[in-house]
């Protein structure tokens, strides 16, 4: 039986404090904004310069580095907002409901980014913006489930049942990643396959691979830094009237 250290127990027992984790992110914040800020110049650098033309779709390729992380995390951020989600509709965990409802409109963003570029990416590639394929539709209902999970939220007033409310929904919609995800394997779609994500190895030339994972990490974490203020700045809100908001309050002033 596999059992977690009582340190990394103690440690998320620990963020599960509103004061602690407002200290601790004060910490990490400068940090996280510098790996971010490395990762996408080396990220862009490797895939806008160092990476080679396409030899069948040249320069217009490399709309991926955007792309492809967009899309990738689009599925990642609803799967962490439908987990916390779960996690505060049965532990009641306050900061697991604010990290559901925080995720939800960067997810949105990261989303219509994947669809916009998707787009673009089709124009001269398809002949045409858009087509109803499966990965296309799929990921379009994904952006809906974003913009109603974000609209219910700020339909209740009562946050706590706004909260359950949103896990409910997250949880629903769970379905559709999976259909997302292997959409162009069950159905035939204009959509190219995976060239990454594959059991075999990836089809996609390293020099190319590199700068599109380095992105991919950099979006992660620019992911991390937008949850972290909307967090925090929701926790200001929902404990206003604590006493360690008070204190900060006082030590801002001073």
């Amino acid at each position: 039986m596999f059992l977690i250290p009582n340190a990394v127990v103690r440690f998320f027992h620990r963020m599960a404090s509103p004061p602690h984790f407002y200290a601790f992110t004060d910490k990490v914040m400068p940090w996280l904004i510098i790996i971010f800020v490395l990762l996408t110049g080396f990220g862009l650098y490797g895939g806008l310069y160092l990476a080679p033309s396409d030899y069948q779709q040249g320069d217009s390729y490399r709309i991926i580095y955007i792309h492809v992380p967009s899309a990738w995390m689009s599925l990642f951020i609803y799967m962490v907002m439908a987990i916390s989600g779960a996690i505060g509709l049965v532990w009641r965990i306050k900061l697991a409901q604010i990290v559901a409802i925080s995720s939800a409109p960067i997810g949105a963003s990261f989303t219509f980014i994947a669809l916009f570029t998707g787009s673009l990416w089709g124009k001269p590639m398809w002949g045409t913006w858009w087509v109803w394929d499966a990965r296309l539709t799929s990921e379009l209902i994904l952006l809906f489930l974003y913009l109603g999970v974000i609209g219910l939220y700020g339909a209740i007033d009562d946050k706590r049942v706004a909260s359950k409310a949103v896990a409910i929904l997250a949880l629903v919609g769970v379905v559709n990643i999976p259909i997302i995800h292997y959409s162009v394997e069950w159905w035939n779609t204009l959509h190219q396959g995976p060239t990454v994500t594959k059991m075999d190895k990836p089809s996609i030339h390293v020099s190319m691979l590199i700068p599109l994972l380095l992105m991919a990490l950099s979006f992660k974490f620019y992911y991390l830094i937008a949850l972290i203020q909307r967090i925090r700045i929701e926790l200001l809100q929902r404990e206003r009237n604590a006493q360690w908001v008070k204190a900060k309050v006082l030590e801002l002033r001073l």
